[in-house]
This record gives structure tokens, C-alpha cells and sequence, in this order.
């Protein structure tokens, strides 16, 4: 190239001289420069299409790149549940009445059998005493016909009509005591008073709740998944609890799968034993992920890099070409898209996936890392 340049400029010389001293007797030597440029004209580009590639500045595109290796990736279901309590009880009661007394109140700690409310028994009271007075008369009779029958003093119809009226009224006296029992509103579990539901001089009747006892120590997760993860979730699954007000995650496992299928939303139950933790809550809402697959040495990719091109999904790598780097192709198989990382197979351990610049990347363009 520089010869060339010099040719040119000697002939550019040449003319200039020859038209500041054109006088008539030159114009043959002028027309003679002429023909000895167009000539040259010509050489010179025969030169030009002669001229190596290897001199030509070939543009490379900027990309970034990430070199692929072997790691772990999870394959997970995403929704929401709510946490509750395996012992979370409305306690009713059993007999109908007044409410004459309330012993708790919301927030107290309370023991299983502790009595919580207290329904009018004042009548029940009174025959129990009546009967308590009937059984030890007839006791004192059953005794001494039993010592007159001992003694074989008497007759047997005596002795048993003595038995018998004892042991009746003892069975009468222990239904009262039961029916006086069931004026007694107790607490099933041990816990916390989380409502109270009546005042004293209110009407109750059987069924009725009276008050709400939970124990927070025994908590659980419950949520709802899509029927087309039936054969997929399973007890023991590795899941993670995200609990927004605790701004935490909670990891565990998975202790119930549901076996039917809801016929409105076509979901099915999942339920997850949670720790006892003092900030966990009844009724908290949570984001779950139930870990259902795992893969120990995956190959992933950030999902935006897998392009789609003519039905084909293809990531670009970095391969060298001479002393230069060009973009490849690869045509790869999307296994699971989770966490904006794709797993996917097409592409080895070891190479470099372009992950910057990858957009209008052709194969085998030159690129610069």
C-alpha cells in the first residue's frame, strides 16, 4: 500500500511541474504523462484487488461471558398457604343453661381439664345431695340384711331387694355427677385463651363455642397445590417457608399429602410441620416451595441467554478461531426453568456462554471478551 501511495503521489508531482512549464513544444510530453497515469491508475488497482484478507480490520462485537460448571439446582413448586395450629380448639359446651360463672380470660395460660366457664347446676346440685342421702340410708340397710343373711338370719329376698335398691341409687348419684360434670366448660388441651365467647348471665346451648384454646408449640403450615403436582410432591419433600411479617425462611418437610383433589380448585392439600418459635402465629400467611426434584451437578444458564431461532432454542458460546474469538451456536434442551436460571443440556462444563451482547450474535462472528 505505501508504494502505491508513492507512485500517486510521484505522478501527481509530475503533472503539477509539467503544467507550470506548459509551453507548446511539452504538449506531447504532457500527453505522454497522461497515458503513463491511466496506466498506473490501472496497476494500482489491480494491486488493490490483489491485497491480502489477512490485512483487512476485521470488527469484533463486545460480549461477557461465564464459564459453565457442575452444580446443584432445585425443582420446586411455588404457593401460598397460612399457618395453624395442630391444637387449635373451639371448646363447646356440653349441656344447656346459664352461665353463672367465667373463670378465664384471653391471653391466660390454661392446663387440659382446667374448667373455663361454669353453667347453672344449682338444681343438679340439690338432687345430688338428695341423692347422696337416699344411697347412705340404704346403705346402712344393705349392711346390716347383709350381716342378718351372713348370719343366715332373714330371707335372701330380703338381702338382694337391699342389694338391689343400693346399687340402683349409686348408678343414679354417679349420672347426676356426670350430668353435673357436663355443667363444667373445660379446656381439652393445655394452651392459651385466645377468645372468649360468653358473659356471665348468657344462655348456652350444647354445641355452642365458649372459648378458644390454641397451643402454639405444636404449629404446622397448610396449603393448597396445583393437581398437576398429585404424583410429584411427596411426604418427606424438602420445602421452604417464607414467613413476609418474620421477613425469615423456615426450612422443613413435608408431613401430609392430600389423597383427593378439591372439585372447585382442582388442588390438593399439603401440610407442613413447622418449629416452635415465640413469633410464629395462627392464621400467618406464607409462601411455600416444595423441593420436589433435585439435580446434584446440573449445567444452567441464566434463562434470558436460551434464545429462540427457527423452533430451535440456542445459547451462543465462545470458541477460538486462529488467534481470534468467534460466537458458536448451540442448539440446547430446556429440562426446568426455576429462579430465572434455566437447566439445561447442549453445552459442557468448562466452555463459556455468552451472557452480555449475545443479542444479534450470528455463528461464527468475531467477538471480544
Amino acid at each position: 500500500m505505501k508504494s502505491i501511495t508513492y507512485i500517486r503521489y510521484s505522478l501527481l508531482i509530475a503533472l503539477a511541474a509539467s503544467v507550470a512549464a506548459c509551453t507548446p513544444d511539452k504538449k506531447a510530453e504532457l500527453a505522454k504523462l497522461k497515458k503513463e497515469q491511466a496506466e498506473l491508475n490501472s496497476k494500482i488497482e489491480e494491486l488493490e484487488k490483489q491485497i491480502t484478507p489477512d490485512s483487512v480490520v476485521v470488527r469484533k462485537k463486545d460480549v461477557s461471558a461465564i464459564e459453565l460448571a457442575p452444580r446443584k439446582f432445585e425443582y420446586y413448586v411455588q404457593t401460598q398457604g397460612h399457618i395453624d395450629a395442630e391444637n387449635n380448639i373451639l371448646v363447646s359446651a356440653k349441656s344447656m343453661g346459664v352461665i353463672t360463672q367465667v373463670f378465664v380470660k384471653e391471653g391466660q395460660a390454661v392446663s387440659k381439664g382446667q374448667v373455663l366457664a361454669q353453667i347453672d347446676n344449682a338444681v343438679i346440685v340439690s338432687n345430688i345431695q338428695g341423692m347422696k342421702a337416699q344411697l347412705e340410708l340404704a346403705t346402712s340397710v344393705f349392711n346390716r340384711q347383709k350381716n342378718l343373711w351372713d348370719q343366715k338370719i332373714g330371707t335372701e329376698v330380703q338381702y338382694l331387694q337391699a342389694k338391689t335398691n343400693k346399687e340402683s341409687l349409686e348408678k343414679q348419684l354417679a349420672a347426676l355427677e356426670d350430668q353435673n360434670d357436663m355443667t363444667r366448660i373445660k379446656s381439652p388441651i393445655s394452651g392459651t385463651v385466645d377468645e372468649v365467647n360468653v358473659k356471665v348471665g348468657e344462655n348456652i346451648a350444647p354445641g355452642q363455642p365458649a372459648a378458644r384454646v390454641v397451643n402454639s408449640s405444636d404449629l404446622k403450615l397448610v396449603a393448597s397445590v396445583s393437581e398437576a403436582y398429585v404424583t410429584t410432591i411427596k411426604k418427606g419433600d424438602k420445602v421452604i417457608v417464607n414467613i413476609p411479617e418474620l421477613n425469615k425462611d423456615i426450612t422443613s418437610t413435608v408431613s401430609f399429602v392430600g389423597k383427593t383433589i378439591d372439585r372447585l380448585s382442582r388442588t390438593f392439600a399439603v401440610e407442613v410441620k413447622l418449629p416452635s418459635e415465640p413469633n410464629l402465629r395462627p392464621n400467618m400467611s406464607a409462601a411455600i416451595k416444595v423441593v420436589f426434584r433435585t439435580e446434584r451437578a446440573a449445567i444452567v444458564v441464566p434463562v434470558n441467554v436460551v434464545q429462540n431461532l427457527n423452533g430451535e432454542k440456542i445459547v451462543y458460546v465462545v470458541a477460538k478461531q486462529g488467534n481470534d474469538l468467534v460466537a458458536r451456536k448451540r442448539v440446547v434442551t430446556v429440562d426446568g426453568v426455576y429462579d430465572n436460571l434455566a437447566h439445561v443440556s447442549g453445552v459442557n462444563a468448562g466452555e463459556k456462554v455468552i451472557t452480555v451482547g449475545y443479542q444479534g450474535l450470528s455463528d461464527g462472528q468475531f467477538i471480544k471478551l
